[in-house]
């Protein structure tokens, strides 16, 4: 079968990685286009360019995915099956009429749970102790196609969302390749969705999810503190400094104020939460510092409790 693969971030690099080692005829990759970064504004290719670049496979990288030009480019491309994974564009009919087979997109949830653009991030939020990969049938409206396989996998408590964002996409790697298999073989199955009131949508992140509200239980503080990494991370002011919180853990059973600091020593800043529990905040960034250990940081500012 002859595949074309679209995707854009290191997620999607799993993926392709997993299509390549395992031998997948893949005609040609699309991917976003070259964007500026960092001070100097330089251009700066995508992951999936990279490392599609690195295997010596054909690159293509459109503005836009309704340019008459792009669709006949990739009509002539003669695909059997397009994988979709990440890619970070809304995909015309006219594009997903083009393969023979089908078009797969590679979706970081166990759908109909958590359509939208941050699945990985609202199973940590949420505190869900299981989360997967879907393979589905792409379809005009976003995540809504049937779905062809699911694997799933448990979520540590410790995990957080960058964690596991790079554990799903080996998983989709995986379910990627099984999914072409049975393409190929011709014993792919599809299951419809049924989105109801029970399912979530995953909606985008944004800054104002970000401050800690210590009202809240220690668990979903903590929920919070995984779910928002790497972006755009939980944030707390206590004692007067305000950080980046990275990593905090469960505490004690306590009777103060939530948002009191109880203790600040070897074992991180204890603080006070509102369901009568406290949490450690063990990893966090001051402003204009770096990432660090809360101990490590306690020693060149020690606060007052």
């Amino acid at each position: 079968m002859r595949i074309v693969f679209m995707g854009t971030p290191a997620f999607a690099v799993a993926v392709l990685r997993r299509l390549v080692e395992d031998g997948w005829d893949i005609a040609a990759v699309y991917t976003q286009p070259d964007k500026p970064k960092n001070r100097g504004m330089k251009l700066q290719a995508t992951p999936v360019k990279e490392y599609a670049l690195s295997q010596k496979l054909t690159v293509y990288q459109p503005e836009s995915c309704r340019d008459a030009a792009v669709l006949e480019q990739l009509r002539g491309l003669e695909p059997d099956v397009i994988v979709v994974a990440a890619y970070g564009k809304l995909l015309p009919q006219t594009l997903l009429d083009i393969p023979r087979t089908a078009i797969i997109n590679v979706h970081s949830s166990i759908l109909p749970q958590y359509r939208g653009a941050a699945p990985i991030n609202w199973a940590v939020l949420n505190g869900d102790a299981e989360t997967g990969v879907t393979i589905q049938y792409m379809a005009a409206e976003l995540d809504a196609g049937d779905i062809l396989l699911t694997k799933t996998t448990p979520i540590d408590p410790e995990e957080d969302a960058g964690q596991l964002y790079d554990r799903l996409a080996v998983l989709g790697g995986e379910a990627a390749s099984e999914a072409l298999s049975r393409l190929r073989d011709g014993t792919a199955s599809r299951t419809p969705q049924v989105y109801g009131p029970q399912y979530q949508y995953a909606s985008l992140l944004s800054r104002g999810m970000s401050p800690m509200d210590w009202t809240r239980p220690a668990q979903q503080l903590i929920n919070q503190v995984r779910g928002l990494i790497p972006w755009p991370c939980a944030v707390t002011e206590a004692a007067g400094v305000r950080w980046k919180v990275f990593r905090a853990c469960m505490g004690n059973p306590v009777k103060a104020e939530p948002g009191t600091v109880l203790s600040a020593g070897k074992d991180g800043i204890e603080i006070a939460c509102g369901d009568g529990n406290s949490l450690f905040i063990t990893e966090l960034q001051a402003a204009g510092g770096k990432r660090m250990a809360a101990a490590d940081y306690l020693r060149g500012h020690p606060l007052k409790l």
